[in-house]
């Protein structure tokens, strides 16, 4: 009868320590696992894209996860926490506010959920405005490269040609 309430109360308690009463349990988790996770909540929100380089390039691994820029973490291991910052472009026509809560939600939720910390904060950075339609997007970026040459070129000339001797 003893051995049997033994076994009851074992269910209840984490036997860990009395099985292995001089091991220490360490969990660290590596900030690409965080990087990971934040790719996987992006790729289901519709209208919102990183700043730089393809997202389901990202998702499929056709790119490092190490090289994906506008995911930034910052774990506080003493207090089991961590803080994610993001910065992101959004779709012509969407409501900030919205999407920016939608985010912020689904990141904190599959954070907690697989990694068993708190988030902290997360930020939400919106770097830029797409267009709905992506012939439109394409235009743009060749706008941008030819005004982005035109006002390096300018520069240059400034500081090549000046009036001091």
């Amino acid at each position: 009868m003893l051995d049997q309430k033994l076994k009851v109360d074992r269910k209840k308690v984490d036997t860990k320590e009395f099985d292995l009463p001089e091991t220490h349990f360490v969990r660290d988790i590596e900030n690409r696992v965080f990087q990971g996770i934040v790719l996987e909540c992006l790729a289901n929100i519709d209208g919102i894209s990183l700043i730089e380089g393809n997202l389901l390039d990202s998702i499929l691994g056709r790119g490092s996860v190490e090289g994906v820029k506008g995911i930034y973490t910052e774990q506080d291991s003493r207090n089991q926490t961590v803080n994610v910052k993001l910065e992101i472009n959004i779709q012509y026509g969407l409501s900030i506010p919205e999407k920016a809560e939608e985010i912020q939600s689904k990141i904190t939720k599959d954070i907690t959920k697989l990694t068993g910390l708190h988030v902290n904060s997360v930020h939400v950075v919106f770097k830029n405005i797409t267009p709905k339609d992506p012939s439109k997007q394409q235009a743009l970026r060749a706008f941008a490269a030819r005004s982005s040459a035109t006002y390096q070129h300018e520069g240059h000339l400034d500081d090549e040609y000046n009036d001091e001797f």
